[in-house]
């Protein structure tokens, strides 16, 4: 059994894409405390691979961290939606292209500090060109690099999402 027990959660605001709590925990000993929770819809991302064996990537303005990031396409699961689902669509909405065979890859939560968000990871090869299907407030640029690249930018901390830097490993580490 758990020392931990949740007395009450406490909505603060409900968001587009995450709901944000205030948790009442009573914890080991019998101590009364609060802790943040981020509720969020999921999400999945895909490892999309050219028929070079060049992984498909984009590039884009995240406003948490002030900065362009480099990653996988992903996104947030929509109502009734599967994760393989998401992912392929996030593929071709993001990078133009239309996924060929998916595999899964793996599944991580991406900070269990505070948050519930769970992401569905896969790879697809052989993918065929579509078009770019983006949000209005997304702009995205489309990139490829190699295993070895992005392996190497991992390394030297010029990729700093962390669904990326695993998904890009597990790929790296799957294909041998």
């Amino acid at each position: 059994m758990s020392p931990y027990k949740r007395l009450k959660r406490d909505l603060v605001h409900k968001g587009r894409i995450i709901d944000y709590y205030s948790d009442t925990i009573e914890v080991e000993g019998g101590k009364i405390t609060n802790f943040d929770f981020i509720d969020h819809r999921g999400a999945a991302a895909m490892v999309p691979v050219d028929g070079d064996g060049m992984i498909l990537m984009v590039r884009q303005y995240r406003n948490a961290v002030d900065q362009y990031t480099l990653e996988i396409p992903a996104g947030g699961l929509n109502p009734g939606e599967d994760c393989r689902s998401c992912a392929i669509r996030e593929c071709e909405e993001e990078t133009g292209y239309r996924a060929g065979e998916v595999f899964h890859l793996l599944d991580l939560y991406t900070t269990v500090a505070f948050s519930n968000e769970k992401i569905g990871i896969y790879y697809t090869t052989g993918v065929t060109p579509s078009h770019q299907n983006l949000d209005e407030d997304e702009f995205v640029t489309l990139e490829r690099h190699s295993v070895e690249e992005l392996t190497k930018m991992i390394l030297d901390g010029k990729i700093v999402d962390a669904k990326t830097i695993a998904a890009i490993l597990a790929y790296k580490e799957k294909i041998g």
